[in-house]
C-alpha cells in the first residue's frame, strides 16, 4: 500500500510583498523560514538591528541565559561597522516564559508567539522554556546580515508569528551500533536537530554488531564494543541527555529485544540459545530476565524520558526451534514460538512499566499480537501505512517511520519523496488521527560513521521536520524548494555539513563550482 498523499495548499500570510529589500534572501525573494510556522503576518518595512542588541527575559533562568548566549553566537557572526541611519533600531527581544520549570516530555507545550514591530522591542511569549527555544530559532532565521551596509536587519516588519507543532514527537533515529558515533558528533547532531525544530533523538544504542554502552552494573557487555575507546559511559549518557534537554531535544533510548541482541552473547553467553545460534535471546534462561531487567533499570535511571523503545522487530525464531533446551522450555511453558515471542514482549513491557515508562515496539509486535499486548504500548510503524490505520483504530498510539520515504540510509531517496509522505494518510476519523504522535527519520548506521553522517542526514531530514511541525496543508515540494535550499545553506553556515539540496543521491559532492543556493 502506498505511504503518501499530496494535497496542494499553502499557508495564508497577511502581508505586503517585499520589493527587493536589502535583507532579502540570496535569490532576491522574501525572507524564508524552516519549518514553516502555523500563522504568519508580515509587512514591508526593514528594521536595522542595533549593535547593542540584547535578549531580555522578564523572568530568567540559567537555561534561558545559556540559550540567549547560544543564539547570540549563532546570529551575530560578522562585525557591524556600517551607518545605522535614522530609523528606530531594534534594540532587544523581550522574552516572557510562563513556566520555566516544566519538564521536557512527550506533549510538553512548545508553542510561542513572536512579534517584531516597526518601532520598539521585539517580543517572544511562550508557555515553557521549550516553546521559547522554538521561538528563538525562528527569530534567528529572520535576522540577516547586509554585507553592503555591514549591518544586521530584519526585513518585512511588522512580523507576527503564532506557532506550535502539528505533532508532539518529531525525531531522528541515530544508530550507534553498526558504526560508533563519538560524543562530539552526537552533540553536533543534537544542535542540528534543534535548528529544524526536531525534539527527539531516538538513540538506537546497541544491536547485533556492537554493544558500546559501558554498563556500571553489567560490565561484561563492553566485550562487544568495537574497541576500548568506542564506548559510552553512564556519565556520557547523562551528559548527552542534559545537553539535549537544554536544546529542547528528548533522548529516547532503544534496547531491541529479543532479536537484534546478538552482541549480548560476547559478555553474557548465558542469555543466548547457543554459541552457534545466538538470537533471539533465550527465554528459558533465568539469566536472560535478570540481565535484561538490570540493563533496562540502569538505562532508565540515566534517562528521564517517559518513553522507552524495546524494538521487537525482525525476530527469527528458528533458533528457538533448533536448540533443544529452548524448544523444550517453550513446549512446557507456552504454546509455540509465537507464544514465546509474546511472552518476551510482555515481560519487557512489565519491566519498563514498573519504572514508570511507556513501552514502544516496532510494528511486528502489533502485527503478530494485535490488541493482546498492553494497550499503552506505542506502535512504531515502519513497514506499511495499513498498520497506522489499523493500530489507531484499535486504540493504540503510533509513530511513523516508513521504510523508504523516511529512511535516511536510502541514499537515492530524494527530499521530495520524503516531503510527500503524509503521516495520517487515509485516516479521516479525528480520534484515530489524534493517536498519531508523530514520527522519525531513521539514520541506520550500516554505511555511516562520523565522516559522512551529517550530509547523509542533512538536508533531507528537514523535509521530515517540516511535515511533522507545519500544518497538514504545507505539503507542496515545489513551493517549498526555495525555502529548503535556503535552509540547507543556513545549516552549512552554522557548521552543519548539509549536502547540496539538488542532489539526487545523498551525501554526494557538488557537481562543480557554484552558489550554495543553486546546488
Amino acid at each position: 500500500m502506498a505511504w503518501l498523499v499530496v494535497v496542494v495548499l499553502t499557508i495564508v500570510a497577511a502581508a505586503a510583498a517585499v520589493g527587493g529589500g536589502a535583507f532579502a534572501t540570496a535569490g532576491g525573494g522574501p525572507l524564508l523560514l524552516w519549518p514553516q510556522p502555523q500563522s504568519v503576518s508580515l509587512g514591508a518595512t526593514t528594521r536595522q538591528v542595533s549593535p547593542a542588541f540584547s535578549f531580555k527575559a522578564q523572568h530568567s533562568s540559567a537555561d534561558l541565559q545559556e540559550a540567549f548566549d547560544r543564539y547570540t553566537a549563532l546570529i551575530f557572526t560578522h562585525r557591524v561597522k556600517g551607518e545605522l541611519g535614522d530609523a528606530p533600531l531594534l534594540n532587544a527581544l523581550s522574552v516572557q516564559v510562563h513556566n520555566l520549570t516544566a519538564p521536557l516530555q512527550l506533549g510538553t507545550d512548545e508553542s510561542y508567539r513572536l512579534s517584531v514591530p516597526v518601532v520598539g522591542d521585539a517580543s517572544l511569549e511562550a508557555e515553557t522554556y521549550y516553546g521559547a527555544l522554538k521561538g528563538l530559532e525562528t527569530f534567528s532565521q529572520l535576522v540577516q546580515y547586509n554585507f553592503s551596509a555591514s549591518t544586521y536587519g530584519i526585513s518585512q516588519t511588522p512580523w507576527v508569528i503564532k506557532d506550535s507543532p502539528r505533532f508532539p514527537h518529531r525525531g531522528v533515529l541515530v544508530d550507534t551500533s553498526r558504526h560508533f558515533e563519538p560524543m562530539a558528533m552526537l552533540r553536533r547532531i543534537i544542535d542540528s536537530l534543534s535548528y529544524a525544530k526536531f525534539n527527539v533523538l531516538h538513540w538506537h544504542i546497541t544491536d547485533i554488531q556492537s554493544f558500546p554502552f559501558q554498563s556500571a552494573k553489567l560490565p561484561r557487555f563492553t566485550m562487544a564494543a568495537y574497541s576500548m575507546s568506542e564506548r559510552f559511559s553512564p556519565e556520557d549518557v547523562q551528559d548527552l541527555v542534559e545537553y539535549a534537554r537544554k536544546r529542547g531535544v528528548r533522548v529516547m533510548m532503544e534496547i531491541d529485544v529479543p532479536g537484534h541482541a546478538g552482541s549480548w552473547c560476547a559478555g553474557y553467553p548465558e542469555v543466548c540459545p547457543s554459541p552457534q545460534c545466538n538470537m533471539p535471546l533465550d527465554p528459558s534462561s533465568n539469566a536472560t530476565w535478570t540481565i535484561m531487567r538490570t540493563l533496562l533499570e540502569e538505562l532508565i535511571s540515566l534517562v528521564p524520558e517517559g518513553l522507552f523503545h524495546l524494538g521487537g522487530d525482525e525476530v527469527d525464531m528458528s533458533c528457538w526451534t533448533s536448540v533443544p533446551h529452548v524448544a523444550q522450555w517453550i513446549k512446557a511453558h507456552t504454546t509455540d514460538n509465537l507464544g514465546a515471542y509474546r511472552y518476551f514482549v510482555n515481560q519487557a513491557h512489565t519491566m519498563v512499566q514498573a519504572k514508570g515508562r511507556t513501552p514502544i515496539n516496532w510494528d511486528e509486535v502489533y502485527a503478530n499480537f494485535g490488541t493482546t499486548i498492553s494497550n499503552d504500548t506505542i506502535i512504531h510503524v515502519w513497514r506499511n501505512e495499513a498498520y497506522v490505520q489499523n493500530a489507531t483504530r484499535d486504540g493504540f498510539r503510533v509513530l511513523v517511520s516508513p521504510d523508504g520515504p523516511w529512511y535516511l540510509d536510502g541514499l537515492s531517496t530524494t527530499w521530495q519523496q520524503m516531503y510527500a509522505l503524509e503521516p495520517a494518510n487515509g485516516i479521516t476519523n479525528h480520534a484515530q488521527a489524534a493517536r498519531i504522535l508523530g514520527g522519525e527519520a531513521c539514520m541506520w548506521g550500516e554505511t555511516v560513521d562520523a565522516s559522512v553522517i551529517m550530509p547523509t542526514i542533512w538536508p533531507r531530514a528537514a523535509a521530515v521536520a517540516e511535515r511533522l511541525w507545519s500544518d497538514v496543508s504545507v505539503n507542496n515540494a515545489t513551493t517549498a524548494e526555495p525555502r529548503y535550499a535556503w535552509f540547507r545553506c543556513l545549516l552549512d553556515q552554522r557548521g552543519i555539513e548539509a549536502g547540496p539540496s539538488k542532489n539526487t543521491q545523498a551525501r554526494t559532492a557538488p557537481s562543480g563550482p557554484g552558489s550554495c543556493y543553486a546546488q
